[in-house]
């Protein structure tokens, strides 16, 4: 079960762009938080993808 969140701050899931476009198996998924009255925007942030061995971009998702 998820935890009620406390004021402003929401845990979003940020998933591998260059994956999901490559087409091979599994998925590199982090999960972070960001404060949604300061950004309202959807977060991009590069990460490390360890099946593709590189720092890739992962934007985020829902």
């Amino acid at each position: 079960m998820a935890k009620k969140a406390k004021g402003n701050r929401i845990q979003v899931i940020m998933e591998c762009t260059e994956h999901k476009n490559s087409g091979m198996p599994g998925t590199s998924r982090y999960i972070t938080t960001k404060n949604r009255k300061n950004t309202a925007e959807r977060l991009e942030l590069k990460k490390y993808n360890p099946v593709l061995k590189k720092v890739t971009v992962h934007k985020e998702i829902k």
